[in-house]
């Protein structure tokens, strides 16, 4: 095999949730282009059919389910979803997430809780659902956060609370599964991407508080992400487990 063939994706389907809107949008597109058949899952079912059509426009397969990953039950069906239109499930792109920016003294216990169920028990719950189906050689990536590292300035308990979990629980599902059923488990801990959400922050902020602490001087594009979760989902990265790995342009030394 190639240097370049590890970082192929032929006959592997992947199941990326939150694959509606956002980096989750880029990824099915990205990993459909290195071969795989693609599982996509969102609250917004209508908004999958184009990103369905993106992945057909590769030549590959898709299938759209709408599910919520707070509840068990919808994780599960996605995996039912995936065996039954596939037969297998080879890799997990934990993408579907949400932030919020409340301060401390004002974030309400719900508001956190949906934080977190979102996020973090999300996250648990799929790779259990598709853990249960997954062969060895398989793989999980969770998406874990910059600000699960480093704090800038916003006031993001509740994001920040999750993304620093997802970091532990990688490293112990890595802990679990790896030696024992052969499933890598690692995360990506993006930081700012020109996406939906950076075109929505005040440009100000984005300019004098991000943009002037990352050493490469700019926002990541889309491309940079899809690359390192590529390498992450792929055999490239067979000897790598447990492990965060940030991409933020040099934000975390600042």
């Amino acid at each position: 095999m190639s240097i370049l063939d590890l970082f192929r994706l032929n006959g592997r389907v992947v199941v990326i949730t939150g694959a509606s809107s956002g980096l989750g949008v880029g990824f099915a597109q990205a990993l459909a282009e290195a071969g795989a058949d693609i599982v996509l899952a969102a609250r917004r079912v209508d908004r999958l059919v184009d990103t369905r059509k993106l992945v057909e426009a590769h030549g590959r397969r898709a299938v759209a389910v709408g599910a919520d990953v707070v509840n068990p039950a919808d994780c599960e069906q996605i995996v039912a979803t995936a065996m039954h239109e596939f037969g297998r499930v080879d890799a997990l792109v934990n993408n579907a997430g949400v932030g919020t920016a409340i301060p401390a003294l004002q974030e309400t216990p719900q508001q956190f809780q949906d934080v977190i169920s979102v996020n973090l028990n999300g996250s648990y719950w799929m790779a259990q659902a598709c853990a249960k189906v997954m062969k060895p050689g398989s793989s999980i990536v969770n998406m874990s956060s910059i600000l699960g590292l480093k704090s800038l300035g916003l006031p993001q308990a509740a994001y920040a609370s999750s993304k620093s979990a997802i970091i532990g629980l990688t490293r112990d599902l890595a802990q679990q599964w790896t030696g024992r059923k052969g499933i890598r488990v690692n995360a990506l801990a993006p930081g700012y991407f020109q996406s939906e959400m950076t075109d929505q922050m005040d440009a100000d902020f984005l300019t004098n508080h991000v943009i002037g602490r990352i050493l490469v001087g700019r926002l990541g594009q889309p491309n940079e992400i899809n690359a390192a979760l590529l390498f992450l989902l792929s055999d490239a990265s067979a000897y790598i487990t447990g492990v965060t790995l940030p991409i933020e342009g040099g934000l975390l030394i600042n």
